[in-house]
């Protein structure tokens, strides 16, 4: 049987485990060795890896950057909310997206979204969920709402260090702060402090 895409990526991590890689320089790998045995071009390598992350086989280690860990390679089944849960989100949230307040009547469609998704730790709760319209669950689409928020807040501060703003700078400085205290998105590095 030949082997797929999500073959040659994992035996290029599983060569370097420990190290980490964007998905160009795998590309770069894979790219050659899948033409020389399949005959043809790979489709979009950089999404299947973000879709071995997802799936727990690969470690995000930050924004476009990855890594194999033998110890944490595991693969997450990735579930949906059963149709009575989805109808259950739905009614508690009134058929209405929880950002917007739109609804079907408003001639847009809604889904039941995992506020913390499935492959970050999150379950299929009810109070897990939330009623979000295709567009605001498009926006979202994997990254967790601190997640957004502390990326937002890192161009705040790098517009502020430009512009010499030192009170945004500090304002900026404590949101990190609240950030580390609670132990949230610690992979997302604060852009004010050297590692």
């Amino acid at each position: 049987m030949a082997k797929t895409v999500d073959d040659f990526i994992l035996e290029f991590f599983m060569k370097h485990p420990g190290e980490e890689f964007e998905p160009s320089d795998v590309v770069d790998w894979v790219t050659p060795r899948y033409e020389k045995e399949r005959g043809k071009t790979p489709r979009d390598v950089p999404r299947a890896i973000r879709r071995l992350a997802q799936k727990g086989r690969l470690t995000k280690v930050r924004y476009g950057i990855y890594k194999y860990d033998r110890t944490h390679d595991h693969e997450v089944e990735l579930q949906d909310f059963s149709e009575a849960d989805k109808q259950a989100i739905f009614e508690r949230d009134n058929y209405r997206c929880v950002v917007c307040g739109l609804s079907e009547e408003d001639g847009v469609k809604i889904a039941a979204d995992h506020k913390i998704p499935i492959d970050r730790g999150g379950t299929n709760d009810i109070e897990n969920g939330q009623t979000l319209c295709y567009q605001h669950n498009s926006i979202k689409k994997n990254y967790s709402q601190t997640e957004a928020g502390k990326r937002y807040f890192i161009k705040i501060y790098e517009t502020a260090v430009k512009n010499e703003d030192e009170k945004m700078i500090a304002f900026c400085e404590s949101v990190f702060d609240a950030y580390d205290k609670h132990n949230m998105n610690g992979h997302i590095p604060r852009p004010d402090t050297e590692d």
